[in-house]
């Protein structure tokens, strides 16, 4: 070719340097980075904002084109980055290949290749690895103090008393008892763990570690989900929690449920009022249904409709105080045992007729 002024033919010129800027005003991922060698470490002479912008090379599994993929905005002040001047000896167009964590012995300060603004690196005399991924007892990461510190214990299921019926028997108890939240299971060894990280402190750890393999992804608040090496699942939420289903949900629980809840809580079943869309509990053999109310009132109402009960064995009722029925209409007791009555005070019977025996 006549014209030989191209990249890889005019001067390919690596560089190496430190980001000091990423606000972009096109917002497009650039950063200013000053570059080893090619710039000086003096600020009064070349300012930050006299730096050219660099742009960032993305790997293949991010598009890099109308937002798709991983948007180019990881790079913070202070970040190491390793790249090449694509316009060769004018070296005004670098591009970022990639960055260096390394093993900072000082804090960031005045002057070139640290962070202008003083936030990186947080850590000295360790290595830019995440700390979730090192593990070093004596630099815990600061989310695995704060899980373990809040880890909540002795929440209490419901305890339903004993108690004798009318006819002498006893309605068996169900013990309340208390439960944990299961204790951290994080147990990674370097290298295993790798770890995701932001700014804010959000967290994903892919955890490979043998015997101790995990997913963890967690909110700065604490609110997280972690899938432990047995398979089980913890999940966290410090706020509230919505789940909007659009259609039909199944769940199938083969073990035991408890469920504790500190305020209300309301059940609303067929909103759409659609015909047969019926509320079933059912109950298998050698169960019981347990409902006690330790300070309060017991209310069933039917705005419209009957309430049907049906006994397949005993109907026993205990009233530890008075005992009162309003029938707006007729009643009828249909018996085909013997009835006994027994009353130690006054019985008053009113009617317009009384039929004892007719």
């Amino acid at each position: 070719m006549a014209n030989d002024n191209f990249l890889g033919h005019n001067g390919f010129i690596w560089f190496c340097g430190v980001v000091e800027d990423r606000n972009d005003p096109q917002k497009a991922g650039r950063v200013r980075v000053r570059a080893l060698g090619h710039h000086t470490a003096d600020t009064t002479q070349l300012p930050t904002a006299d730096l050219p912008w660099a742009q960032l090379m993305l790997p293949s599994t991010a598009a890099g084109i109308s937002g798709l993929g991983q948007s180019p905005t990881a790079l913070v002040e202070g970040t190491w980055v390793l790249g090449y001047f694509r316009d060769g000896g004018d070296r005004q167009e670098p591009i970022v290949l990639g960055t260096m964590p390394g093993y900072p012995s000082e804090l960031a300060k005045a002057g070139g290749f640290y962070d202008p603004n003083a936030i990186y690196p947080k850590y000295k005399d360790e290595p830019d690895v995440n700390r979730l991924a090192v593990n070093n007892e004596d630099k815990p990461h600061l989310a695995n103090t704060l899980r373990t510190a809040t880890r909540i214990t002795g929440i209490a299921t419901a305890d339903f008393d004993a108690f004798i019926n009318p006819d002498e028997t006893e309605v068996v108890a169900s013990d309340g008892d208390t439960f944990d939240q299961p204790a951290i299971p994080y147990a990674a060894v370097y290298p295993k763990n790798q770890v995701y990280e932001s700014e804010a402190g959000h967290l994903m750890e892919y955890d490979d570690t043998a015997g101790a393999e995990r997913i963890h992804q967690r909110h700065v608040t604490g609110t997280s989900y972690e899938i432990d090496a047995s398979g089980n699942k913890v999940e966290i939420i410090k706020g509230e929690s919505y789940r909007l289903l659009s259609n039909k949900e199944q769940v199938q629980i083969q073990g035991q449920s408890d469920i504790t809840i500190d305020g209300r809580h309301k059940l609303y079943i067929n909103k759409t009022n659609t015909l047969n869309n019926h509320y079933d509990i059912q109950v298998g053999a050698n169960a019981n249904i347990n409902i006690q109310v330790d300070d309060g009132d017991v209310n069933i109402h039917t705005v419209k409709g009957k309430i049907n009960m049906n006994a397949g064995g005993d109907y026993n009722l205990k009233v530890g105080g008075n005992y009162t029925v309003s029938v707006a209409g007729n009643t009828t007791e249909t018996i085909e045992g013997t009835k006994t009555s027994n009353t130690t005070g006054a019985v008053i019977h009113r009617g317009a007729t009384i039929d004892l025996n007719p």
